[in-house]
């Protein structure tokens, strides 16, 4: 069995590459230039094409080596221009298409898959004929093989998309999807000017501030990109600190993949303290000097 793993963003390729790896024989398509860690990962062959905005035109590329039978299964990140590339492609190649998949294996003919579902409120386990995948971040541990993968450009065809203008986000300046630790902080916190008694917490931990939905949307206190998320960023961090987040179904739905989270709430019957590993019920303003001064300890 052979697949193909896409990914505009280079980062999250060694996990996709590592969990397709172990279904059989794997190439990866991605923008250039090829970085190093790319090129550790097992691959039969990288391809690396122009432009990867052009979705339209990487799936007609895809579609006709899928036609050729060069592929049985696409592996594709969740990412905007990933998805866009993904149901292109199961149009076009009439493959079937699921998103955001955490698991999978094969079941005679069929496929067997599990992602989150209701907003992550439950798993959902189908069972299906789809060749075609999104995959979430992080859906294995990236593991390195001893060789490098040799390294293909690949020209695509012209798309029938034409950019008219294009306006970047107000950045943050950090990415909280690659970050091995993060403190959320939620409506709790009371007003932005409190973010100051949060902020030594944080970097005494090396972990980065995010929020919540409210936070990040509604009131302003941190900008779009740090908020976790359904409707935000996916995180699977060692460690997640929440403070003050009652913890909503949207908001577990971005953070569940983390390895340990912890919770800090008055509310005690908040339900953040369903999901987290250990919970604090207390105000997170008496909580984090203690905490603080344990560590320094």
């Amino acid at each position: 069995m052979k697949s193909f793993v896409f990914s505009d963003d280079q980062s999250l390729v060694p996990a996709i590459a590592t969990f397709a790896r172990a279904l059989g024989d794997v190439d990866i398509y991605s923008s250039g230039p090829a970085s190093p860690a790319i090129k550790k990962y097992g691959a039969l062959k990288i391809y690396i094409v122009n432009d990867t905005n052009l979705t339209d035109s990487i799936a007609d590329l895809l579609a006709s080596r899928m036609s050729k039978g060069e592929y049985q299964f696409g592996f594709i990140a969740s990412t905007v221009n990933g998805r866009d590339v993904a149901g292109l492609l199961a149009s076009k190649s009439n493959a079937g298409s699921i998103a955001e998949i955490s698991s999978f294996e094969l079941a005679g003919s069929s496929t067997r898959t599990k992602r989150f579902f209701f907003g992550g409120k439950s798993i959902l386990e189908e069972e299906s004929s789809s060749r075609i995948f999104t995959v979430s971040p992080g859906i294995v541990e990236p593991r390195e093989v001893g060789t490098e993968s040799p390294v293909e450009q690949v020209s695509l065809s012209p798309s029938r998309i034409s950019v008219l203008s294009s306006e970047e986000k107000k950045s943050g300046g950090v990415d909280i999807e690659k970050a091995q630790a993060i403190v959320s902080i939620g409506r709790g916190l009371g007003n932005k000017d409190k973010l100051s008694a949060i902020e030594p917490f944080a970097s005494a931990i090396n972990a980065v501030i995010a929020g919540s939905r409210p936070v990040c949307l509604d009131y302003h206190w941190l900008s779009e990109d740090r908020q976790v998320g359904l409707s935000g960023r996916k995180v699977r961090p060692k460690v997640y600190i929440a403070l003050g987040i009652s913890g909503q179904i949207q908001h577990i739905a971005g953070m569940r993949g983390s390895k340990i989270v912890i919770a800090v709430n008055k509310d005690k019957t908040a339900p953040i303290f369903e999901e987290c590993d250990y919970g604090i019920v207390g105000d997170m303003f008496d909580v984090l000097p203690r905490l603080l001064d344990g560590m320094k300890k």
